[in-house]
C-alpha cells in the first residue's frame, strides 16, 4: 500500500525519445542504478522512500499527478543517468521536461537533480530551468542526508556541502563540494541498490545483440555496478565527472580518475537477489570490469560456486585482456564482453587516451574472447582527435575485419565533463546547446568536429558505417551460424530503420 507523507521520491525519467524509432523494439529498457542506490541510502538512514521509473511506466498525466500526489513527498529527486554512463546530459532533456510537468501541475512539490551532468555544470543547470529546485554535484550520498534533515530554508541549505541552489533573493549559491564515499566506507555508506522498489525485472528488457538477438529473451533484465569510476583519462569520457570534489569548472572528468569497489562478499548478495527474482540476463555496469583481477576474479568465483545461470554482460578494454582470465569469465556466465576499441588507427587511439593505451594486436586479442565461447561487442567511436576520412574508413575496414557479434558506433561528442567539451569551448567550436543534441542516436544529435571533417561529414560516416557493418554478408552469415536465422532477422529488421538527423538535411 502506498503510503502518504513519504521523505523522498525518486524518480528515475524517461530517455526514450532519444532513440527515434529504435525505441520501439531495439533499445533498452534499464533499470536507473543510481535511483536504486540513493533510493537505498536514505532508507538505510531511515527515511520513508519510494521508486518511480518513467522508463517502464506509461502514466497518463492525470495518473502520475495521483500517484505524486499520494506519496506527497518532502522531496522529490531525478536522477538523470543513461544506459551508459555517458549519456547523463542526453538524459536531462525527459528529465526536465518531467520536472517541468510536476512544477506547472503540483508547484508545492520540491526538485532536486543529480547526475553526471548536473556535476559538470551545476550553475548552468540551475540557471536554465526553474523547475528544478536543487542541484546535486558528485554522487550526492551525503548531500541527499543532509538535506533531508532540513526544511529547505537558505541558512540550513547553505550548510549542505554539495548542493546548488536559490536563495530568497534568487541568487544561485554553489556550496562547497561534499565528498565521495570513500572505499572503506562504499559497502556501508552506499550499501546496494533497492531493487525490491523498484519494478518487476519482467518490465526491463536488455539490448537485442545481449540476448543474441532473439527478443523472447531480453527479459528478466536488471545491471549492476560492482565499482565505480575508470582510472583512465580518456579525452572524450566525462565519467569521472561524478567523483568531483572541486568545484573548479576549468577541470575535466580526467582529473577525477578514481577507481573503487565493492566487496566481491557485498556485491554477491545482491546477485543472491537477483537470481531468486529470476533474473536472467545481467549487465555489470561498471566503466571497467575487467581490470582488478582481485575484484572481478573473486566475484567470479562466488558466481559459479552458486552456479547461477545469468547470461553477463560486461564492459573492458581491449588492453586490459588477459588470456588467464577468460575461462573464469565464461564459466561465471559472462558471454558477451564489450571492448572500447574506439578507433582503427593505433595514433589515434593514443591522441584520446593521452597515451595510456597499450599497443596490443586487436585482431588477436578479439580471436582470443571468442575462443572461449564469449562474443564480442565492440565499441567505436568517428571524429576522434584528427580523425579524417581515410582514418574513419581504417575504423570501419577493422570493424568489418573483426567482424565481431554486435557493434557499437558512436560519434564523439562534446559531452559536459569531458575534456573535449572543454576544449571546444576554448576553441570556439559550434556545440550542441540542446540536450537531445548531445544523444547519439537522436534526430538532433551534433558530434564534435576535427581539424578535417565538420560536424555533419562525421554524423553522415557514422550513419553511413553502421549499415555497411550490419548488412554485411561476413557478419549476416556469421550470425546465422551462431544464432541462427531468427536473429538474422531481427537485425534486418533493425536496419531498415533508418534514423533521421536534422543536421543532414540541412
Amino acid at each position: 500500500m502506498i503510503q502518504k507523507g513519504i521523505d523522498l521520491l525518486v524518480i528515475a525519467p524517461s530517455a526514450k525519445k532519444l532513440y527515434q524509432k529504435l525505441a520501439n523494439d531495439f533499445s533498452a529498457k534499464e533499470p536507473n542504478i543510481w535511483a536504486g542506490l540513493l533510493a537505498n541510502v536514505a532508507r538505510k538512514s531511515g527515511y520513508e522512500v519510494n521508486i518511480y521509473d518513467l522508463e517502464v511506466e506509461n502514466p497518463s498525466e492525470k495518473d502520475f499527478l495521483n500517484i505524486i500526489e499520494t506519496f506527497n513527498p518532502k522531496l522529490i529527486l531525478i536522477v538523470v543517468t543513461g544506459q551508459n554512463p555517458n549519456a547523463s546530459t542526453a538524459a536531462m532533456s525527459g528529465a526536465v521536461e518531467t520536472s517541468d510537468w510536476i512544477k506547472n501541475n503540483a508547484p508545492n512539490y520540491k526538485i532536486a537533480f543529480v547526475g553526471p551532468h548536473m556535476s559538470a555544470l551545476p550553475i548552468e543547470t540551475l540557471s536554465k530551468h526553474s523547475s528544478i529546485d536543487f542541484v546535486f554535484t558528485n554522487e550526492g550520498v551525503y548531500t541527499l542526508l543532509e538535506i533531508l534533515q532540513t526544511n529547505y530554508n537558505s541558512s540550513d541549505l547553505k550548510k549542505v556541502k554539495g548542493l546548488c541552489f536559490r536563495d530568497e533573493d534568487f541568487n544561485i549559491i554553489l556550496n562547497k563540494p561534499s565528498k565521495i564515499v570513500p572505499q572503506d566506507r562504499l559497502d556501508k555508506d552506499l550499501s546496494g541498490i533497492a531493487y525490491d522498489l523498484m519494478p518487476n525485472f519482467n518490465n526491463y528488457r536488455t539490448s537485442s545483440w545481449h540476448a543474441n538477438y532473439i527478443d523472447n529473451d531480453r527479459s528478466p533484465f536488471a545491471s549492476i555496478y560492482t565499482s565505480l569510476g575508470c582510472i583512465f583519462k580518456c579525452e572524450f569520457c566525462m565519467i569521472n565527472i561524478i567523483n568531483r570534489n572541486d568545484n573548479d569548472s576549468h577541470l575535466p572528468a580526467s582529473h577525477f580518475n578514481t577507481f573503487r569497489y565493492w566487496p566481491p562478499e557485498f556485491t554477491i548478495k545482491q546477485l543472491d537477489f537477483l537470481a531468486k527474482a529470476g533474473v536472467k540476463q545481467l549487465k555489470i555496469a561498471d566503466e571497467m570490469w575487467v581490470l582488478n583481477p582481485k575484484h572481478f576474479l573473486t566475484l567470479c568465483d562466488l558466481i559459479i560456486e552458486r552456479r547461477y545461470d545469468f547470461n553477463i554482460w560486461a564492459y573492458t578494454r581491449i588492453d586490459t585482456i588477459k588470456p588467464k582470465y577468460l575461462d573464469k569469465l565464461k564459466k561465471a556466465g559472462v558471454n558477451w564482453l564489450a571492448p572500447g576499441i574506439e578507433a582503427g588507427n593505433q595514433t589515434i587511439r593514443q591522441e584520446i587516451t593521452k597515451g595510456k593505451f597499450k599497443d596490443v594486436n586487436i585482431r588477436e586479442i578479439v580471436s582470443l574472447i571468442q575462443n572461449f565461447d564469449i562474443n564480442v561487442g565492440a565499441n567505436y567511436i568517428f571524429g576522434l582527435g584528427n580523425d579524417n576520412w581515410d582514418t574513419m574508413q581504417e575504423t570501419l575496414n577493422l570493424a568489418i575485419d573483426l567482424n565481431t557479434e554486435n557493434a557499437n558506433m558512436y560519434c564523439s561528442t562534446p559531452l559536459p565533463g569531458s575534456s573535449l567539451y572543454l576544449q571546444g569551448k576554448r576553441e570556439g567550436w559550434v556545440m550542441p546547446t540542446k540536450y537531445n543534441e548531445f544523444g547519439f542516436l537522436s534526430y538532433e544529435h551534433i558530434p564534435s568536429r576535427t581539424k578535417a571533417l565538420t560536424s555533419s561529414e562525421i554524423l553522415k560516416f557514422r550513419d553511413y558505417a553502421f549499415h555497411v557493418y550490419f548488412e554485411h554478408p561476413k557478419f549476416l552469415n556469421m550470425i546465422n551460424k551462431k544464432f541462427g536465422a531468427s536473429a538474422v532477422n531481427n537485425i534486418k529488421r533493425m536496419t531498415k530503420i533508418k534514423l533521421k538527423r536534422k543536421l543532414l538535411e540541412i
